[in-house]
């Protein structure tokens, strides 16, 4: 159900600042006009919704133990719990398909693209898929068209991830038994595979031009993952992937904002103060100016926790931190209708309490998750 209520007494976050003002919403938007039912939110902020713009967390509920779920909707639906409890309100669910095999494979993709067109209308949160493509999968080029389109995929990123030093040298990369394994294959036919993908990479860039050509065509937006050098984002431009996802470099990430693409950095890198694999600092890619969007990656906790302790730093005052991971990933996807909390734009917020945990989330209008003492607020108003 869509509310049509006052939130009063709350400090609101619009793009000046906090301000304590009433907040209305009806059928699903932010309105001018009071609607005359109000709920008192002295001692919370409300702050736009998350838009989640590339997160994988969901992973671990479509398959707890090795192997698929046999109910893949149920997966969809524990994990629109997570992401709504973190205040998402629009989260982008990014599936691999990968040489890796396993979770990254085609069919396990097949299945979790079907299972979020079957669950759609049962979720409150703006679940979006995206494809995340290894580039050397040449075999799937002539399918995977179609197959985008079937699943109703929007968003195409395109990274490679094949260890190229080691097997230009045929020596087997660390880690290859277990991720064989994993992923059900004998480790020396996995070997052999990453052998070969790795000996067609001259067919690559071509392959990957008229792809990309046809997806346009398609309306799929298109991005690249990891870039680490200029040279590299200047191909996937001249390819119409004008998003660039976690650049591993200053120069690559310095590279994309100079001419104009959208930057995408992962707010465990934040958090953290630094990447886990020894990449550039996504806190000193932010203060260089470059980034437009935080996402969560793998941890969805982590863009609140992120845009709050920019603000807390001093580095960013809250409306610029938060607008990385609302209206900044809202422009990356060409959302214009959500991101601020102005009249017209959809009812998407999050409300944190005085310890900046998240109380409650509201998606579209309609609550996606609440919890405490806040409940009793909203229940007192019906």
């Amino acid at each position: 159900m869509m509310l049509k209520i006052d939130l009063v007494g709350g400090a609101v976050l619009q793009p000046s600042g906090l301000e304590t003002a009433r907040l209305s919403m009806a059928d699903g938007v932010v309105v001018d006009a009071p609607t005359g039912r109000s709920v008192d939110l002295s001692g919370y902020r409300i702050l736009p919704g998350i838009v989640d713009v590339h997160g994988d967390g969901f992973e671990r509920h479509m398959a707890p133990r090795r192997g698929a779920m046999k109910q893949m909707n149920e997966g969809i639906v524990a994990a629109e719990a997570e992401i709504a409890a973190n205040g998402i309100t629009t989260a982008v669910m990014a599936q691999f398909i990968s040489w890796e095999g396993g979770l990254r494979s085609l069919d396990f993709a097949d299945q979790v693209f079907n299972a979020m067109i079957a669950t759609r209308g049962d979720i409150v949160t703006d679940l979006r898929p995206q494809l995340r493509f290894e580039t050397h999968m040449l075999d799937l080029y002539a399918e995977l068209p179609q197959r985008i389109s079937d699943w109703q995929v929007g968003y195409v990123v395109f990274n490679d991830h094949l260890p190229h030093d080691r097997l230009a040298e045929g020596r087997k990369p660390p880690r290859l038994t277990g991720q064989a394994l994993k992923a059900g294959r004998n480790p020396d036919v996995h070997f052999q595979m990453l052998l070969d993908l790795h000996a067609r990479g001259g067919e690559v860039p071509e392959a990957l031009d008229a792809l990309c050509a046809q997806l346009r065509q398609q309306g799929v937006q298109i991005g690249s993952h990891d870039d680490t050098t200029g040279g590299q984002r200047a191909e996937w431009r001249a390819r119409g992937a004008t998003v660039a996802e976690f650049p591993e470099t200053a120069e690559a990430a310095e590279a994309a904002h100079t001419a104009g693409d959208l930057v995408v950095l992962g707010s465990p890198n934040v958090v953290r103060g630094g990447s886990h694999k020894g990449n550039a600092s996504a806190l000193d890619l932010i203060t260089m100016g470059f980034c437009d969007a935080i996402a969560s990656d793998y941890h969805y906790p982590s863009p609140r926790r992120a845009a709050l302790m920019l603000a807390k730093t001093g580095l960013m005052d809250l409306a610029g931190a938060w607008a990385l991971v609302s209206s900044g990933p809202a422009k990356v996807l060409g959302l214009t209708d959500r991101g601020t909390l102005t009249p017209g734009k959809r009812a998407d917020m999050v409300i944190l309490d005085k310890t900046d945990r998240v109380a409650a989330t509201l998606s579209g209008g309609r609550v996606s998750y609440m919890s405490g003492d806040i409940a009793q607020r909203f229940v007192a108003a019906a």
